[in-house]
């Protein structure tokens, strides 16, 4: 048992956020996102699953210990719907609601086209892919660093 950390918190969850650096990039995926065949581009080639969680509630659980970048004009993306463009889906808001919380001052978000995220996505750290039904329920998070208080 640990002390501090959220209990839902999974052992491989938690491996991949400590195995992160600054600057490196997580991809939280929906269900209707191509995740294994994208997490073996990955660094790692891992896919780690968080059955149960939507993609707000996965996003706070992740950003309890992952500090977001701010270094960087968007520490979080998220996956565009066709024909869209930088319009946000019902899930994007409400993941978008949970990113803002946990971005630090000068921090920001963005929006990807649906190929470019893809292709993004195949060059990150690792995929997480939780249970997010919702189309387009796909973000990007890109690991920033702590200050000492």
């Amino acid at each position: 048992m640990l002390k501090n950390l959220d209990p839902r918190m999974t052992a491989d969850l938690l491996d991949v956020l400590m195995r992160m650096g600054h600057g490196d990039e997580l991809v939280l995926a929906d269900r209707n996102f191509p995740a294994h065949a994208t997490a073996a581009s990955t660094v790692t080639g891992r896919l780690v699953e968080l059955a149960g969680f939507m993609a707000p509630e996965a996003i706070g659980l992740i950003c309890s210990a992952l500090p977001l970048d701010a270094f960087v004009p968007a520490g979080a993306l998220w996956m565009q719907a066709d024909g869209r463009g930088d319009v946000p889906e019902p899930v994007h808001e409400d993941g978008l609601a949970v990113i803002r919380a946990n971005l630090p001052e000068g921090g920001g978000t963005a929006s990807l086209e649906r190929q470019a995220f893809y292709a993004r996505a195949r060059n990150t750290f690792a995929v997480v892919r939780c249970s997010e039904d919702r189309p387009y329920g796909c973000f990007i998070l890109r690991k920033g660093v702590i200050f000492p208080a």
